[in-house]
């Protein structure tokens, strides 16, 4: 079997997979959050939130900076541009295979609807 790799799109979808992750993404696009406020907003522990951001900063979605004992996040520079171009070109590609069979669909329903009552 041919396996392809794309390391960024596969460490952004799967960080993306999660619903607590989109979560925090979602959070911090409406401005830097601590740690702290993190775990207090998705009510978990500090060391659950911070596995989770470790993924999204693995991902590069998301970037960490520890000020003191204050720990902040805030959304990556990378952003989303390469997801949503692989994304919209399948999308593309469903869109058109889908429109090919709604086109077979009518074309056997006239066919269906030409033949003679017996």
């Amino acid at each position: 079997m041919v396996q392809y790799s794309n390391a960024p799109l596969d460490l952004s979808f799967a960080a993306l997979s999660d619903a607590t992750r989109r979560g925090i993404i979602g959070q911090l696009v409406r401005g830097d959050a601590s740690i702290t406020s993190l775990a207090d907003r998705f009510q978990m522990t500090l060391t659950g939130i911070k596995k989770h951001v470790q993924v999204l900063e693995r991902a590069g979605l998301v970037v960490t900076q520890k000020v003191g004992r204050v720990r902040t996040s805030q959304l990556g520079k990378r952003g989303l541009k390469a997801e949503a171009e692989w994304i919209e070109a399948h999308r593309m590609l469903f869109e058109a295979r889908f429109d090919a069979l709604d086109e077979i669909i009518m074309q056997m329903q006239q066919e269906d609807s030409d033949e003679p009552a017996r």
